[in-house]
C-alpha cells in the first residue's frame, strides 16, 4: 500500500495568503513576491513554509523602508530566526524591542540548538531523546526551557511511554540551524565539520573559504538520498555578506570577497556539466539561486521566449537549466511537446523529469529509440508520474521498442489512458506484447492507436477481443489502415505524388520536367484564362489531402511552400490571396539562407544548421490530428523546422509561391519507388 502525501496546490497557496492577511492589497503584494521567486514558490507547497513566509513577509514589510522583501530561502530563514529571537527576548527575558536581540543567552541557545540540529541531521534523526541531547551538551532542563521559550523553533512532546521527546517544528528549520552551526564553526575556528579529517595546510583565508564551500558541495552531491540538499543551499546562502550582516551579533561578517563568490559559482556550473542525475543538477541550480546567480537560466529563458530554443545545440548545463526552469515553472504542466525543444531521443532523456510531471506527452516524429522506450517505461511505472496521454507515433520503435515500453504499461502504477503508436513499424509480435500488458493492467487505458502498422490477421485477433470484453475499459482501438506498405522507415511511408493544377498557375510561372519544375520568368506564359488562376505568382495542386501525406520540394531563390484551403482568393494583388497572409493557409518561406514559418501574416524565424546539402524541404500533413510539419532534408536525416497545430475545417491542398525572377521549385518524385 502506497500513501501519497500532498501539500498545497497553487490555488491553495494563494488562498492561504489571502486568509492570513486582512488587508487584501497586502496579501496580493506578498503573494506576488512569493510567485516571482522560484525557490519560495516551490517551498510554499509545504503548508508550514507558507506560515514561515507569511510571518517573515509581514514583519519585514513593516520594518524595511526600501520595501524589498526576501527572495531566497536563506534570507527567509534568517529573518524567521531573528523574529523568533526578538519574541523570546521581549516575552520571556523582559527586554525592550529596541535592545540588541543577540544577548549571550540567545547566542548560547541558537549555538546549542545548531549543534544538535547538525549532529542529528548527520544521523537522519528528526526526533531526539535525552541521550541525544546529552551528546550535544544540552541537559533535559535546558531543552525543556528552549521548547518553552523558542516555541516556534523547538518543541517537547511525550512518547508512548511518557518519555520526553524533542524535535524542531519542521525539518527545514533543523537544516537551517545545522547549516548555521557548520558555518559558525568554520568562521570562528577554521574547522570544517564536513571533512572527517582536518588537514593542516598553509592556506590564505580566501582559499580556505573556497575549499570549505567546495567540500560542502561535494559532500551534498555524494548524498544518495538528497538529505543534504537544503542544508547545502543554506550554507551557500550564508556565504553572502548581505546575509551575514542580517545575523550581525551572532555571526561576524567575514567580508567575503567577490572572488570567493565567483569561484563558488564557477565550481557549481562545472558540476552541472558533470554526469550527475538530473535531480542533483536541479538542486545545483537552486544553489545558484541562493548565490543570486541566474545567468544560465536567463540565457535559456531568452531562447524560450524567442521560440527558437530547438535551433540551438545546448550544453549539458543549458539542458539542466531548461529542466530546472520547466520543473519549477509556476504553471501546472499539462502538455509537453518535445519538438518545441528538440525532436530527438537525447532531448527526451534530458527532459524526462518534466515528462513525469506532465499529463500529456507529444513525442510524435522525434527519432525515438529503444532506449527512449526503456526510459518512458520507467516513467509509466513511477508512482509520482502524472502521465495519462502518450503520443509516440511516427517513431521507428519496432516490436523490440514496444516490448520495452510494455514493461511500464503492465505496471499497476501505470495510469495511462491514451497511447498512440501509429506508424511505429509494429507487427504481430508487438501486438502480443501490448495485449499481454493490457491483461496485466486493464483498468486505465481507454484509447489505443496502432494504425499505419502491420499487425497481420493474428495481431488483430489478439487485440480485437480486448476491445469487446467488458473487463477492459478500452473505448477506442484503431488498427486501420494497416498492411506491409506501412513498414517503411520514417515519414516517407506517407509519400504523396503531387499533381500541379494547371488552371491555377500564374502567367509568369513556367512549368517543365513533366510539370515538376516551376520557374518564375519575366515573360508571360501562354495559359488560357481561368477563374482559378492566381493573379500573384502562385499555384496549387489537385491533391485534396486526407489522412497522412508527405512530399519533398527542392527550392532556389525566394519561395513559399504551403498547404491551403481551396477557397483562398485568386484575383487581385491583396494579402488575402497570398499564402501565409491569411488564416486559410500555412506556409514556409524559404530563400537560400533564411526560413520563416508564416500563417495569418505572423512569421516565426527559424534557425537552420549550415550545410552544403541541396536546398530541399519536406512537408508532412496529418489531417486527422491537424498538423502541418516542415523539415529540412539532409542526406541522412530530417531536421524539424516548424509544426503548425490547428483543426482543419475543410479539405486542404498543397500550394507554392515562386516570388522572384529565376526562383524555382522542383517537386521531387518518390525516391524509394
Amino acid at each position: 500500500m502506497v500513501t501519497e502525501v500532498r501539500g498545497f496546490t497553487d490555488p491553495q497557496k494563494k488562498e492561504y495568503f489571502m486568509k492570513r492577511f486582512k488587508d487584501e492589497e497586502q496579501a496580493n503584494s506578498i503573494f506576488s513576491q512569493v510567485m516571482t521567486s522560484k525557490s519560495l514558490h516551490i517551498m510554499c507547497h509545504i503548508p508550514i513554509f507558507c506560515w514561515i513566509t507569511a510571518t517573515v513577509m509581514e514583519s519585514v514589510s513593516k520594518t524595511r523602508q526600501d520595501g524589498r522583501l526576501p527572495k531566497t530561502l536563506t534570507e527567509m530563514y534568517i529573518h524567521f530566526l531573528v523574529i523568533q529571537t526578538k519574541v523570546k527576548n521581549i516575552k520571556y527575558d523582559g527586554r525592550a524591542e529596541t535592545d540588541p536581540h543577540w544577548s549571550p543567552e540567545s547566542r548560547k541557545m541558537v549555538e546549542e540548538l545548531g549543534k544538535l540540529a547538525f549532529e542529528q541531521l548527520q544521523k537522519d534523526n528528526l526526533v531526539f531523546y535525552e541521550s541525544d541531547l546529552t551528546e550535544c551538551g544540552i541537559n533535559v532542563r535546558e531543552a525543556s526551557d528552549y521548547s518553552g521559550v523558542f516555541t516556534q523553533i523547538f518543541k517537547e512532546e511525550r512518547g508512548v511511554y511518557q518519555e520526553k521527546m524533542f524535535c524542531f517544528i519542521h525539518l527545514t528549520i533543523q537544516e537551517f540551524l545545522a547549516a548555521l552551526h557548520v558555518h559558525l564553526t568554520f568562521t570562528k575556528s577554521g574547522i570544517n565539520l564536513m571533512e572527517e579529517q582536518q588537514t593542516a595546510s598553509k592556506q590564505t583565508e580566501e582559499s580556505a573559504a573556497i575549499h570549505f564551500y567546495q567540500s560542502v558541495i561535494d559532500k551534498a552531491l555524494q548524498s544518495p538520498n538528497g538529505h543534504l540538499d537544503l542544508f547545502l543551499r543554506f550554507i551557500l546562502g550564508l556565504s553572502l555578506q548581505t546575509n551575514q550582516i542580517l545575523l550581525q551579533g551572532l555571526l561576524t561578517p567575514t567580508g567575503s570577497s567577490l572572488q570567493i563568490s565567483q569561484e563558488i559559482v564557477l565550481y557549481i556550473k562545472n558540476k552541472v556539466n558533470e554526469n550527475f542525475p538530473v535531480e542533483k543538477k536541479i538542486q545545483l541550480f537552486h544553489c545558484l539561486n541562493e548565490l543570486n546567480d541566474d545567468s544560465i537560466v536567463k540565457e535559456i529563458q531568452r531562447h524560450l521566449s524567442s521560440g527558437r530554443l530547438s535551433r540551438y545545440n545546448l550544453s549539458p548545463a543549458q539542458w539542466s537549466a531548461l529542466v530546472f526552469i520547466l520543473h519549477s515553472s509556476q504553471k501546472s504542466w499539462d502538455v509537453i511537446d518535445l519538438k518545441t525543444y528538440s525532436a530527438s531521443a537525447e532531448a527526451l532523456l534530458r527532459l524526462l523529469p518534466v515528462v513525469k510531471i506532465c499529463k500529456k506527452a507529444l513525442l510524435s516524429g522525434c527519432n525515438l529509440t529503444q532506449r527512449s522506450c526503456e526510459a518512458l517505461s520507467s516513467v509509466l511505472s513511477a508512482t509520482s508520474s502524472r502521465l495519462i496521454e502518450l503520443d509516440m507515433s511516427n517513431n521507428n520503435l519496432q516490436d523490440s521498442g514496444v516490448e520495452l515500453l510494455c514493461a511500464g504499461l503492465a505496471s499497476p502504477q501505470c495510469t495511462l489512458q491514451t497511447l498512440r503508436l501509429s506508424g511505429c513499424q509494429i507487427t504481430e509480435r508487438g501486438c502480443a506484447s501490448r495485449a499481454s500488458a493490457l491483461r496485466s493492467n486493464p483498468s486505465h487505458l481507454r484509447e489505443l492507436d496502432l494504425s499505419y502498422n502491420h499487425p497481420g490477421d493474428s495481431g488483430i485477433k489478439l487485440l480485437s477481443p480486448l476491445w469487446d470484453d467488458p473487463c477492459w475499459r478500452l473505448d477506442t482501438l484503431r488498427m486501420d489502415p494497416h498492411g506491409d506498405q506501412w513498414m517503411k522507415t520514417g515519414l516517407k511511408k506517407y509519400f504523396c505524388e503531387l499533381t500541379v493544377d494547371q488552371n491555377t498557375v500564374h502567367s509568369n510561372l513556367k512549368l517543365s520536367d513533366n510539370n515538376r519544375k516551376v520557374v518564375h520568368m519575366n515573360e508571360d506564359q501562354l495559359y488560357p484564362d481561368h477563374p482559378d488562376r492566381f493573379d500573384s505568382p502562385q499555384l496549387m495542386c489537385t491533391n485534396s489531402l486526407t489522412g497522412r501525406s508527405y512530399w519533398e520540394v527542392e527550392h532556389s531563390g525566394e519561395v513559399l511552400i504551403a498547404v491551403t484551403y481551396k477557397g483562398i482568393k485568386r484575383k487581385g494583388n491583396s494579402d488575402d490571396n497570398r499564402f501565409g497572409r491569411t488564416d486559410e493557409s500555412w506556409s514556409l518561406y524559404c530563400d537560400n539562407t533564411d526560413y520563416f514559418a508564416v500563417h495569418n501574416y505572423t512569421s516565426t524565424a527559424i534557425r537552420v544548421p549550415c550545410s552544403s546539402a541541396p536546398h530541399k524541404v519536406a512537408v508532412y500533413v496529418d489531417c486527422d490530428v491537424g498538423t502541418v510539419s516542415f523539415y529540412k532534408v539532409f542526406p541522412e536525416m530530417l531536421y524539424h523546422l516548424h509544426t503548425f497545430n490547428t483543426t482543419f475545417t475543410e479539405p486542404i491542398y498543397p500550394g507554392f509561391r515562386v516570388r522572384l525572377r529565376d526562383s524555382h521549385i522542383y517537386i521531387c518524385p518518390d525516391s524509394e519507388n
